[in-house]
């Protein structure tokens, strides 16, 4: 299992992210899988691929060369824990901020728990707080 749930997530952010394949969030991820630190136009977090595509769809119109290079990847029984590194420009407008063309590089941590070899439930922690100070956005 420890090789099945490691390529699953390593196609996760190389299909998903990088090559932007949405199918493949349909099969990667449960219809009811939640996603902690997402949170969908609704206010609320992320759950099941329904909700998540336009999220995606979001974050790559704003960086639409965006590249997630997973760095590690450490397994615990059906937890998997990714370190992230993530680099693209600022090509959108559809940050609280109009499209900069400013380019951004920032880490991240994704803890996904894998079930029936779909992701069924993941926890983000990436550092938008550097992401938005490389685009020059003032936080109070």
């Amino acid at each position: 299992m420890a090789q099945a749930g490691e390529t699953l997530l390593h196609r996760w952010f190389e299909e998903v992210w990088n090559q932007k394949r949405a199918s493949t969030i349909d099969e990667l991820l449960a219809d009811d899988a939640l996603g902690h630190g997402l949170i969908g136009p609704d206010g609320k977090e992320v759950r099941g691929p329904t909700a998540f595509k336009p999220f995606h769809q979001h974050f790559c119109s704003a960086f639409p060369d965006i590249h997630i290079a997973v760095e590690e990847v450490l397994q615990d029984g059906d937890r998997l824990v990714a370190r992230c590194s993530v680099t693209g420009t600022h090509r959108g407008s559809n940050l609280p901020m109009a499209a900069t063309n400013k380019p951004v590089s920032f880490t991240g941590i994704c803890i996904v728990r894998i079930e029936d070899g779909k992701i069924a439930e993941a926890w983000n922690n990436f550092d938008f707080l550097t992401m938005y100070q490389q685009l020059g956005m003032q936080l109070s």
